[in-house]
């Protein structure tokens, strides 16, 4: 993919600029089966009781709601007072308020993506054992595909549902009115509970 006006030029070099485009299909392509494949390996090769793992899935797809609150709150809108600070978090976050619109970077790209599931994966890990860390990274990532889907989706398609309504008006809001708040994309719970709407 090369620079638009749409997707304008982020890098000097070609190489990072091309990586740092992502098609929002890639999203659910990768981690569809990854979140799957964890889910029915727990079942399966673990022998996790069969409700007890879509549970502990279903808990964590809501726990990535407060992940994706408290990651856009935090690290997304942190800009550390320095040159350094400035660049990164353009590259992390600046870019998409700049340019809102270009469909090339409004998901995470892969290697970004991979980079957190490490560490997600890792904390899983630790807290929950080697075998119920399955279903809840699966359903983490679940939320995650979830969250970057309807966040493509907000940018670029007219929502006709209620909810999808209020989600494109809340994620618009945050981008033209107050990026200090309204920090939920596929959610407004967490907006609601720490009092950013």
């Amino acid at each position: 993919m090369r620079a638009t006006a749409e997707s304008p030029r982020m890098f000097d070099s070609d190489f990072l600029d091309f990586f740092s485009r992502t098609p929002w299909w890639t999203v659910p392509t990768i981690w569809g089966p990854v979140s799957l494949g964890c889910i029915g390996y727990g079942i399966a090769a673990r022998g996790l009781p069969v409700a007890s793992a879509l549970g502990t899935a279903v808990l964590f797809v809501f726990l990535w709601t407060l992940a994706e609150y408290w990651l856009h709150r935090t690290f997304f809108h942190w800009v550390p007072d320095s040159k350094w600070g400035h660049r990164m978090h353009f590259i992390v976050h600046g870019v998409h308020h700049d340019s809102p619109n270009d469909r090339y970077r409004l998901v995470m790209p892969p290697a970004a993506a991979f980079g957190l599931a490490v560490v997600f994966w890792s904390l899983f890990r630790a807290t929950l054992g080697p075998d119920w860390v399955f279903p809840a990274f699966g359903g983490f990532v679940i939320g995650y595909i979830i969250y970057d889907c309807t966040h493509y989706a907000i940018h670029h398609f007219r929502p006709r549902t209620r909810f999808g309504k209020r989600l494109r008006a809340h994620h618009m809001n945050h981008h033209h009115n107050d990026s200090e708040r309204k920090f939920g994309v596929s959610s407004l719970f967490w907006d609601r509970v720490f009092r950013t709407m």
